[in-house]
């Protein structure tokens, strides 16, 4: 009862005695944490932080910077520039994925042999290589012959185990920190791309994944497996990182005849790792092809839903195995689209314009609604045989090869429509083309009206001759980022100026530009120049040389920067071709130069020269930039001043890009060297074709590279009137006289000079 009766009295007051209890324990506590003694762990790592938010520390005898009883200050420490240090620029690459370190997700390495190279590894090159990032053909022993466009890599021993243990080193050698998984596979394979690529896009490359079709040891007592080559395996850049350490270990304890059961037990043994054919609900699909099997008839779930088909026996298997997955992608491609356009057209009336406003085709961009008049896209009358609109202003031209193409694949797409949309009811056949019209939309594709005479078939053989009017759209497809190789902007700039004695008064406002730019910046950038005597000039030399004021220039800017040299050479000619004088540089450097075409209008500065570097790739791409050519002063700069900065201008009342010219070029000698042995026979029938070309005409007929051509807007010219030579080919005067014309001001500018020109006439 007095225990009872003591907690009756005492009840009401508990909730204040834990309260009292829970905050004085709680008071200690943080007692303890913040006077704890100096060798606390946790006082070290808050004195280590570097600031105290009460103030004053205290009267502390050990103190955090072991300085005395001193308070913490934080301390600035200068930056002084050393001046008897050379200035050195900072260069940094223009590619994000090398700044923050970004791996690329794939890269595939095929295992082949010397007997199979020019066969099963070819047909897995044409197949299915060109759809991964980078494809490598590992091989012990080369062949007399290595087909084209396959990078492979011999390792000089045949052993498959030694193939392998090659090949595992020389992918973490070379590319281990470039790629997030690696795939090995060998050449009897036949490999699913797209879907690979799915895969391996939701896995994570930070944990050790060794994935494949699992395959049991010989004797199968163990639980663990190895994947089998055949159908490939996954090995993630972690456990490849894990590897390497073990793999001469490996080479010389591991005794297996297959090169895919001894990298197994090499991870197994060393790592504690398993092949995995199934990892967070990811499953590594394959489908063994049977003796005998026919790809066409193959329509399994399994078969459909493969990663890798093995074995393939014989090249044309693996092309007959590529044409069957390709129309299984094409079907599944058409039933999206189609699935997607039913969704469309359902979702149509929930919006604001309703049904009205579906465009033709469903799900295409609708078509361009022009501002002004300027912007109307115009249509182009065609037949089958004649197109009316001409680039030479002919009201009339024949159709010609890719133009003729274009039309004759138009009309039989239009029939196969027609056909698949009213068969079996109706057939159609086509009789001829009435009117054609068409027009590129920028937004969405090529438009194409077709008013088509068509003789109509019904299923009891009956006929009649129709006229219909068909509307179609090849529309613009996905882009696709294209690979391209490393480069950087450390290379050096070989600029090439060449000067006649009509173009010599330009040459000072060029000097000028190109010291600031260049020379004062520091730029990795050397200038020739390639005067151009014609016979008369060339026989008074030594009594007065035509060039003699802009050798003195030269000289000055070489006296001025005392380790800068500025070479020069003399040519004489009556007709300078751009191909005679290139032939003449091309001797005097070495062949990994990298050169700029340039002219004497031309403002170098550092923004393009830095493109120029990243756009110009050995062996694969040269570049021809379009600059922008200021309009005429006396006609544009009526009103109000140009512009002077390079990326403050306005098109349409500073200038315009230039597409006639093609004299600007960025290219590396090796590339145009080899252009230009290709074109030695053709020089042997002709001997005037060096007269009517350029070097771009060169790179795009005889080179097999990628011409780049596109807009610079940090290559600006000044408005100048060229003198177009009249010896030159047809082609180039012509450009050269469509230069000088569209250069002179826009329409609203002439217009404008026009009126008032007609004004003062009147008055």
């Amino acid at each position: 009862m007095r225990l009872s009766s003591l907690l009756a009295v005492f009840r009401p007051a508990l909730p204040l005695i834990l309260g009292l209890s829970l905050g004085c324990s709680l008071s200690l506590l943080m007692v303890s944490w913040t006077q704890g003694d100096a060798d606390d762990s946790c006082g070290e790592e808050l004195g280590n932080g570097g600031l105290f938010l009460g103030g004053h520390r205290g009267d502390r005898a050990d103190s955090w910077d072991g300085t005395g009883n001193e308070d913490f200050q934080p301390r600035i420490v200068p930056y002084h520039k050393d001046p008897n240090k050379p200035h050195k620029k900072v260069l940094r690459t223009r590619y994000i994925h090398s700044e923050l370190g970004i791996r690329e997700r794939l890269l595939v390495g095929v295992l082949t042999s010397r007997a199979t190279l020019n066969t099963l590894a070819v047909a897995v090159n044409r197949t299915v290589a060109h759809r991964f990032h980078r494809t490598f053909f590992f091989t012990g022993l080369r062949s007399a012959k290595l087909p084209h466009g396959m990078t492979v890599i011999a390792h000089g021993d045949d052993r498959p185990v030694w193939l392998m243990y090659e090949t595992v080193r020389h992918l973490h050698r070379h590319h281990g920190n470039e790629y997030d998984w690696f795939l090995l596979a060998q050449d009897d394979t036949y490999l699913q791309a797209d879907r690979l690529a799915q895969l391996v896009g939701h896995l994570s490359s930070g944990q050790d994944l060794y994935l494949g079709r699992a395959e049991e040891f010989i004797g199968g007592e163990e639980k663990a497996r190895y994947c089998h080559g055949g159908y490939g395996y996954l090995l993630s850049q972690s456990l490849l990182g894990r590897l390497q350490p073990h793999l001469d270990t490996c080479r010389n304890d591991i005794l297996s005849v297959r090169p895919d059961e001894w990298l197994g037990r090499c991870i197994i043994d060393y790592l504690g790792l398993t092949c995995l054919e199934v990892y967070q609900e990811m499953r590594y699909q394959y489908f063994e092809l049977g003796k005998n099997a026919d790809p066409e008839r193959e329509d399994s779930a399994q078969f459909r839903n493969a990663l890798a088909v093995h074995p393939v026996s014989e090249p044309s298997l693996m092309y007959r195995l590529h044409k069957r997955f390709s129309q299984m992608e094409l079907e599944w491609t058409y039933q999206q689209i189609e699935q997607l356009q039913m969704q469309i057209n359902n979702l149509s009336h929930l919006t604001p314009e309703g049904k009205a406003g579906t465009t033709w085709p469903i799900g295409i961009t609708a078509p361009f609604k022009p501002k002004t008049r300027f912007e109307v896209i115009n249509w182009e009358y065609f037949t089958e045989d004649h197109v009316y609109s001409c680039l030479e202003s002919a009201p009339k031209c024949e159709l010609r090869g890719a133009d003729r193409a274009d039309v004759s694949a138009v009309l039989e797409m239009a029939v196969e429509r027609l056909n698949a949309r009213y068969q079996p009811q109706l057939r159609f056949r086509k009789r001829r083309l009435l009117n054609g019209y068409r027009r590129f939309d920028p937004t969405r594709g090529m438009e194409y009206v077709l008013d088509l005479v068509l003789e109509a078939y019904t299923q009891k053989g009956h006929s009649q001759v129709l006229g219909r009017r068909v509307n179609l759209l090849r529309p613009l497809s996905s882009i696709e980022i294209i690979p391209m190789p490393y480069v950087t902007e450390a290379t050096r700039v070989q600029v090439i100026l060449p000067v006649t004695a009509q173009e010599q008064d330009y040459v000072g406002n060029f000097l000028d530009t190109y010291v600031t730019n260049t020379l004062d910046t520091r730029d990795n950038v050397l200038l020739t120049f390639l005067f151009i005597y014609d016979p008369f000039d060339a026989q008074r030399v030594s009594q007065t040389d035509v060039f003699a004021g802009l050798k003195a220039m030269i000289s000055e800017v070489e006296k001025r920067y005392g380790d800068v040299k500025i070479p020069w050479i003399s040519v004489k000619t009556e007709v300078p071709s751009q191909v005679k004088l290139m032939d003449i540089i091309s001797k005097k450097h070495p062949v990994d130069t990298l050169f700029f075409l340039a002219g004497p209008w031309t403002e170098i500065n550092g923004d393009f020269l830095n493109r120029c570097r990243m756009n110009a790739i050995s062996s694969w791409q040269v570049f021809f930039p379009v600059h922008f050519q200021e309009f005429s002063p006396a006609v544009a700069s009526r009103e109000q001043p140009q512009s002077s900065s390079a990326f403050a201008f306005d098109p349409l009342r500073d200038g315009h890009f230039d597409r006639q010219v093609f004299d600007e070029a960025c290219f590396y000698n090796a590339d145009y060297m080899t252009a230009r042995t290709k074109m030695a026979a053709d020089i042997l029938d002709n001997e005037e074709l060096l007269e009517s070309m350029d070097v771009y005409d060169i790179f795009v007929r005889y080179s097999g590279l990628h011409v780049f051509r596109a807009v610079e807007p940090a290559l600006v010219q000044k408005y100048v009137r060229r003198a177009c030579n009249p010896r030159f080919s047809e082609d180039i005067y012509h450009r050269c006289v469509l230069s000088n014309l569209e250069g002179l001001a826009s329409r609203s500018h002439l217009s404008m000079a026009l009126f008032e020109q007609e004004q003062a006439n009147s008055t």
